[in-house]
C-alpha cells in the first residue's frame, strides 16, 4: 500500500500535464486509442529521460522503497489510463 501511495505522489505533478494533453488532443479530433498510444510514448520518453539524466537521483527514493523504475513508470501509465479514459469519454461526448 505504501508503494502505491508513493507512486500516486510521483504522479501528482503530472496530472495537469495529462489533462492538458487530453484536452489538446481531443480538440484536435484525435481518436481516444491514438491519444492513449501517444501518452504511452510520452511515458516511455519520460522513463528514458529520467534514466539518462541527473533526474535518476530523484528515483533513488523509489528504489529504496523497492519500486523499480520500470514498475514505477508502468504503474504511472496505468494510473493515468484509469484517470484519462473517463475524462476523454466525457470530453468526446461534448465535442
Amino acid at each position: 500500500m505504501q508503494q502505491l501511495f508513493s507512486i500516486f505522489i510521483f504522479y501528482k505533478p503530472f496530472i495537469l500535464w495529462s489533462i492538458g494533453i487530453n484536452t489538446l488532443l481531443s480538440f484536435l479530433k484525435y481518436n481516444i486509442v491514438l491519444i492513449l498510444i501517444i501518452k504511452l510514448f510520452l511515458v516511455v520518453f519520460l522513463w528514458y529521460i529520467s534514466n539518462e539524466t541527473l533526474a535518476k537521483r530523484k528515483l533513488l527514493f523509489y528504489k529504496n522503497l523497492g519500486i523499480s523504475t520500470l514498475k514505477l513508470f508502468s504503474f504511472l501509465y496505468f494510473i493515468d489510463l484509469a484517470l484519462s479514459l473517463p475524462f476523454l469519454l466525457v470530453l468526446k461526448a461534448f465535442i
